[in-house]
């Protein structure tokens, strides 16, 4: 499990190998991810958009923008939270993610919440520790 807050915004995410979406014969690595936002604050906050970089093995980077999360923009009010569950395939056995939600309060302030680094991990790569 992955955690980060920012701007009293908890975001935790937990990602899983897809054994049964995933080929490894034809470099096909499939992972879901389930992420959990929880409004901490004061404030009442809508996520206006997301943006994701996508890092496989081999350090290419792929980014992703789009409008809100899973076709919603989902208003938090005080000691809400929302969740939500998505996948990324990528073309190596290993990878990681990380992004940011665009948040906005009702006084209409635009601000960034951190989405944590977090590793996508298969049973088809040796990790090595360095």
């Amino acid at each position: 499990m992955y955690s980060k807050t920012t701007r009293n915004i908890h975001v935790t995410v937990i990602s899983v190998y897809l054994d049964g979406y995933s080929s490894p014969s034809n470099n096909h690595y499939v992972w879901a991810y389930k992420v959990k936002i929880e409004n901490n604050g004061r404030e009442v906050v809508r996520i206006i958009t997301r943006h994701w970089r996508i890092i496989d093995a081999t350090g290419l980077i792929r980014e992703i923008s789009g409008v809100g999360v899973v076709g919603d923009q989902p208003i938090l009010k005080p000691e809400e939270h929302f969740e939500y569950t998505s996948a990324c395939p990528l073309t190596t056995p290993s990878g990681m993610m990380v992004g940011t939600y665009a948040m906005k309060n009702a006084e209409g302030i635009i601000f960034q919440v951190s989405i944590p680094a977090f590793s996508l991990d298969s049973p088809h790569e040796t990790i090595q520790i360095n």
